[in-house]
């Protein structure tokens, strides 16, 4: 199936609701958690403190080789400082607004996966999974939420045009 841009009408996600609509609240939510946790990203503490994270996973990994444990954080902080003004940006331009939102959902889709890589997030005294450890547990659970709000923004900002529904 072929998809062409012009099947799709892009839209600023809360427009359909008016401006003081839930994903407005969203967004913004979004921007906070983007823009504090990328900023995080430049300090020697957050670096150690997602390297267990990115050392582990088979999709990050290849960060740490290349860069190290200081240049794979400054990487992921300048991608979640631009995700950050993507949908800061998303607010007044429509195609953006469906660009902050995928680069946001991508970050965790990517960091979910960190369920499967990161070890001891199982908690063994508790009978292994699904019982979920403190850290780095159910510090990871958040994002199923950050993912809904994400993906929530992405399906409203990106509508099928009807006539492009169907053809291919």
């Amino acid at each position: 199936m072929n998809v062409r841009v012009d099947q799709f009408r892009f839209q600023i996600a809360e427009r359909g609701a008016g401006p003081l609509s839930s994903l407005a609240l969203l967004r913004w939510a979004l921007v906070v958690i983007f823009i504090w946790f990328g900023a995080m990203k430049f300090t020697v503490y957050e670096a150690n403190g997602i390297a267990p994270f990115i050392i582990n996973s088979p999709i990050m990994s290849w960060l740490h080789s290349l860069l190290g444990v200081q240049g794979a954080s400054y990487a992921i902080g300048a991608l979640e400082l631009s995700t950050a003004a993507a949908l800061i940006i998303g607010a007044f331009q429509p195609v953006f607004s469906a660009l902050g939102a995928a680069m946001s959902a991508a970050t965790y889709v990517i960091t979910l996966t960190f369920f499967l890589s990161t070890p001891g997030v199982a908690e063994a005294t508790a009978g292994g999974f699904p019982a979920i450890s403190a850290l780095p547990g159910q510090f990871l659970l958040k994002d199923v939420v950050l993912l809904a709000a994400s993906l929530s923004l992405l399906l409203t900002s990106v509508q099928a045009t009807k006539s492009g529904v169907g053809k291919s």
